[in-house]
């Protein structure tokens, strides 16, 4: 496929850590007393503590100190809990004195959570409070846990409490207990296990060293700078949030405010007033449906159009005006919000030109949790449309198994690429090829120019018997535009009746409010008839043959992902 030339820019500069402790030395020594790390005791109220670079550098070697007098050095250590100061400090610290952190969604039933730090073979368990109910379970189903530590809120009686352990650890190294820098770090052996989402099914133990998650974070600064705040907003648990909403901005200065949850976002947001933002594509698209509902109940989503079209026009001869003409929007994200850094999924590029439209770049990227995770990405001043960027820098990404347009499977390889999976040699021998390449499971093309672009998931792949493929992405992306829809899968319907029948059924979670806005009451006739404007743009063997409209919308993991395996495809 051709493509135009796209010129770019020189790299940005980076700096290489050998490991975690080498970072979190050099950002104390950097950075000084700029706000690392802020956050609310109570979400409610007006005051936020600010943690300086070098004061969390005193508290995590404090706190390293006194987890290696437990023993907990090399040993691996389940993280559950939601974000907090105490659960960054604890998966620095493990990370600086050479432990396995094994952080885990604190959303999970206890049963499975239980049964994963056995499967694990954790040995100490670190959690917030708002888990102690689940962590009684672990309590009685992992005989082999030496010891509970509490994160934050409360500890249960005969449990460590990670604020008592970072006074008691300052002592130590006041007494001159040098144990935290008296170790020399493997950066290349297994630092985490973490397990992935499971979309799709039981997820597996990613096996990630220090070398793959630092390494990952310096190839892809090469590539872009972020502003001087951003909010964690993502699960810690998971690599985006991890590696680059945390780690990331650690090493680059950046101070990063931890939200107390989702239900104070819009509140943050207006006072915080951060700069950019850390966001998987269903957290845009809500922002994105937000501005066109609180437009539309003003009567003005007509004039805010106009305005868009007169903006881009001006742009055009190098006036740009987007932040006064559109201050009262960009108000609701606090004012200052000048970029959004999005991963995770594919985003339409209608919603990357809208925010665009209104002045906050998004720079989408793409990256999946074995490879530490960030495979590709836009840059802050080029970027191209339809595309997830360009490959970080050192590299390696190819396509195999190639149709007549060029997509395949994307295939990597670089040092961010995993070690394997936890106890699963086979499942590891299925992913890498015989040159090393892992074997990602997503389809997409690379242009002439490098840059790569996602067409869809191998395992939501649409077969048909007349051997065409259909990527129920590329629909999803088309049915979402279409006004009131607010989520929306794609699959291929299953008929009990008529097994041999062949149907794309699309499946669509009405937004009821935008419906009722437009007056719209009878949704199965509105959307049919939608949907069928949307199959004259599509070949026909992509056509849609059904929608059907649900109820409620679809289960997601805690990444905000739909879980697409337990999804009824019946049609009759």
């Amino acid at each position: 496929m051709k493509t135009k030339k796209v010129k770019n820019y020189p790299l940005y500069d980076a700096t290489f850590f050998k490991d975690f402790r080498t970072l979190i030395e050099n950002s104390a020594e950097k950075f000084r007393d700029q706000t690392a790390l802020s956050y609310k005791d109570d979400p409610r109220g007006d005051e936020t503590v600010k943690v300086s670079y070098r004061q969390a550098r005193k508290e995590m070697r404090g706190l390293g100190t006194a987890l290696i007098s437990l023993g907990c050095r090399e040993k691996h250590c389940a993280v559950i809990g939601g974000a907090s100061l105490g659960w960054v400090y604890t998966y620095f610290t493990l990370m600086a004195i050479g432990a396995v952190s094994v952080p885990l969604d604190k959303e999970w039933p206890a049963e499975d959570l239980a049964a994963t730090v056995s499967r694990a073979d954790c040995e100490y368990v670190f959690y917030g409070a708002e888990s102690a109910g689940k962590i009684a379970v672990l309590r009685k189903e992992c005989p082999n846990i030496k010891e509970f530590i509490c994160m934050t809120g409360l500890a249960a009686e005969g449990d460590r409490f990670v604020p008592e352990l970072i006074v008691r650890g300052i002592e130590m190294y006041k007494a001159g207990d040098r144990s935290y820098y008296d170790y020399d770090i493997d950066p290349d052996r297994m630092a985490s296990i973490v397990f992935t989402s499971g979309t799709t099914g039981k997820g597996k133990g990613v096996m990630l060293s220090q070398t793959n998650i630092v390494t990952d974070i310096t190839q892809a600064t090469y590539y872009f700078c972020v502003t001087p705040k951003t909010l964690m907003v993502l699960p810690p648990h998971h690599t985006f949030g991890s590696s680059i909403n945390l780690v990331g901005h650690y090493a680059l200065g950046s101070e990063v405010y931890i939200s107390s949850g989702l239900k104070y976002l819009a509140k943050e947001m207006q006072e915080q007033q951060p700069s950019h933002l850390i966001l998987v594509p269903l957290f845009v698209e809500n922002l994105h449906k937000k501005i066109w509902s609180t437009a539309a109940k003003k009567g003005q989503d007509k004039t805010l159009r106009q305005m868009i079209g007169l903006s881009n026009g001006m742009r055009k001869i190098g006036i740009d005006l987007r932040r006064k003409m559109f201050s009262s929007i960009l108000g609701m994200f606090g004012g200052k919000l000048e970029m959004i850094i999005c991963g995770g999924a594919a985003l339409s590029q209608d919603i990357i030109d809208t925010f665009d439209a209104l002045g906050i770049t998004i720079l989408n990227g793409y990256g999946i949790t074995e490879c530490a995770p960030l495979i590709s990405c836009n840059r802050n001043k080029l970027q191209v449309n339809g595309s997830v960027g360009l490959p970080i820098v050192g590299e390696q990404v190819k396509i195999i198994h190639q149709d007549e347009n060029g997509e395949g499977e994307i295939c990597v390889k670089g040092t961010n690429v995993m070690l394997g999976y936890y106890k699963d040699p086979e499942a590891t021998a299925e992913v890498f090829d015989d040159d090393c390449f892992f074997k990602t499971g997503d389809y997409g093309r690379i242009d002439e120019n490098g840059w790569l672009y996602i067409t869809g998931r191998l395992k939501n792949l649409i077969i048909f018997s007349n051997g065409k493929n259909v990527y129920p992405e590329e629909i999803e992306a088309e049915i979402s535009k279409i006004p009131g829809v607010c989520e929306v899968v794609v699959y291929a319907g299953e008929s009990k009746s008529r097994p041999d029948r062949e149907v794309i059924v699309a499946e669509i979670f009405p937004d009821e409010e935008t419906l009722q806005l437009r007056g719209i009451t009878d949704y199965e006739k509105y959307f049919s008839d939608e949907v069928k404007k949307a199959n004259a743009n599509m070949v026909s063997y992509k056509a849609v043959g059904l929608v059907k409209i649900r109820k409620t919308e679809f289960m997601k993991n805690t990444s905000r992902k739909i879980t697409r395996f337990n999804i009824d495809k019946t049609i009759d």
